[in-house]
């Protein structure tokens, strides 16, 4: 019969482990293409307290809609800014049924509120438990009790979603403004509620809310407080500093005196950046895609912009409150997901490069502040392919010229043709560098990254 070991004996065992993991991840980083130093991949072995988090999403980015920017912007044998990461690992998305019962393929909403509040609930409903529909905590209100400044950025409306678990609650995520509460009568002002999404993000004075919904934002209050006001002009009620494009947003210096920040670039989504043919049943012919969208409008800012103005903005208003603590910020690349739905690979394509120079600046702030978690991962994974070029797919497909010169077919067949393509129910990358970033490593849970990041910003 085999002892147990002593005390002393399992804590030199799980030294022994984690000197392990530290040279495997010192190896891979120095034989998979990434470019961090030894010293950067032992610190993100380490625990620590993390001054900041980044958590960046790419909405419907699993592997396959990785590979396919990889291989058509940088090559086969290429590596993205998100490859760049010292850890890696995998993490399982699944959201529940009522009962608590698995529902294996979910909505941007469920999962969404896995990671921002650690519990999982019911597709489509937003930071609210599964069977009883109560409000949970999520990491941005519990940063916000601690101290952090916060953010949230977006090529989404504001009131999507994977912005909407951050800074709301509500039984269904249709309920993005005043007038689009049919599904959430308990959530309403009228009804007793905290009121629609957009009321309830900017109630909670986030100190940047940066993307598209300007829509939302223009629907009058109809109960309460600021009845009759548009949400726009209860914001600034409230405080918000509000800007509608690149050259105002430039210009706002800091949150001054603790004035938030509300960007709203577009009516509805901003609009992407590439564009191209969709695809088609029985293919289309090769093409290049188009990087400039005649359709988006001059004075729109690229996501990059976006993210490094919030940063800038949430560091300055710590400094100026000479605060100890530093901030949260979530930024999004929601229509990897939305392209996706529409076979469009181009437009895809585009959002994920996008992306990519996103996680480029939060990665080059990290450089300069190692006290910064920075995490790197998507919601779901979705429907896009790549196939052989003699392959002949049922549904979708589109073959295109990649960078290299080199043909690419990529099949959407998660639906039939004419209708949305859908979501499925793999695992996706989770990647991180900084305080905590070993949490990240294995298969996890969606739920554990919000674990990972209360513990990195010790919300307790």
């Amino acid at each position: 019969m085999s002892r147990r070991p002593s005390l002393s004996r399992r804590r030199l065992i799980a030294a022994a482990s984690v000197g392990a993991a530290t040279a495997v991840a010192v190896t891979l980083t120095a034989t998979a293409g990434a470019t961090d130093t030894k010293d950067q991949a032992r610190r993100a072995i380490q625990g620590g307290k993390a001054k900041n988090v980044i958590l960046l999403i790419g909405d419907g980015m699993g592997d396959s809609e990785i590979t396919l920017a990889r291989d058509y912007t940088v090559g086969a044998a290429g590596r993205l800014n998100m490859d760049k990461f010292p850890l890696t690992g995998a993490y399982t998305t699944y959201a529940v049924h009522k009962d608590g019962s698995p529902d294996y393929v979910t909505d941007s909403a469920a999962s969404g509120s896995g990671w921002a509040t650690g519990v999982k609930t019911v597709n489509g409903r937003i930071s609210k438990t599964p069977g009883s529909d109560k409000a949970v905590p999520t990491i941005l209100e519990l940063a916000q009790k601690k101290g952090y400044a916060t953010g949230s950025v977006t090529t989404a409306e504001l009131t999507d979603a994977t912005p909407a678990v951050l800074a709301s609650h509500a039984t269904d995520r249709s309920c993005q403004g005043p007038a689009d509460m049919a599904k959430c009568p308990t959530d309403a002002i009228a009804g007793g509620g905290p009121g629609s999404i957009a009321e309830q993000s900017v109630n909670h004075k986030v100190d940047v809310l940066l993307g598209g919904g300007k829509q939302r934002f223009d629907q009058k209050v109809t109960h309460g407080k600021y009845k009759g006001l548009t949400v726009t002009e209860q914001a600034e009620k409230l405080g918000y500093q509000v800007v509608t494009d690149n050259r105002e947003l430039k210009k706002v210096k800091s949150v001054k005196g603790g004035k938030p920040v509300l960007g709203l670039f577009a009516p509805g989504n901003v609009p992407v950046e590439w564009t191209g043919k969709t695809a088609a049943k029985g293919g289309t012919d090769p093409q290049r895609c188009t990087t400039s969208n005649p359709g988006r409008p001059s004075g729109t800012p690229e996501l990059k912009d976006q993210a490094s103005k919030a940063i800038a903005l949430l560091e300055a208003k710590q400094k100026n409150a000479r605060s100890k603590q530093g901030f949260f910020l979530q930024i999004e690349g929601a229509s990897i997901d939305k392209q996706d739905h529409a076979a469009d690979p181009c437009g895809q394509i585009g959002e994920t490069a996008a992306f990519d120079r996103a996680v480029k600046v939060a990665r080059d702030y990290a450089a300069k502040h190692p006290d910064t978690l920075v995490v790197t991962t998507a919601d779901h994974a979705h429907t896009s392919q790549i196939v052989p070029l003699e392959a002949q797919p049922p549904g979708l497909s589109s073959t295109l010229v990649t960078d290299e010169g080199q043909q690419l077919k990529v099949n959407y067949s998660t639906n039939t043709p004419g209708k949305s393509q859908e979501h499925t129910g793999t695992q996706v990358r989770i990647a991180a560098q900084g305080p905590q970033a070993y949490r990240v490593q294995g298969v996890t849970n969606q739920t554990d990254l919000f674990r990972t990041v209360r513990e990195a910003l010790r919300l307790r």
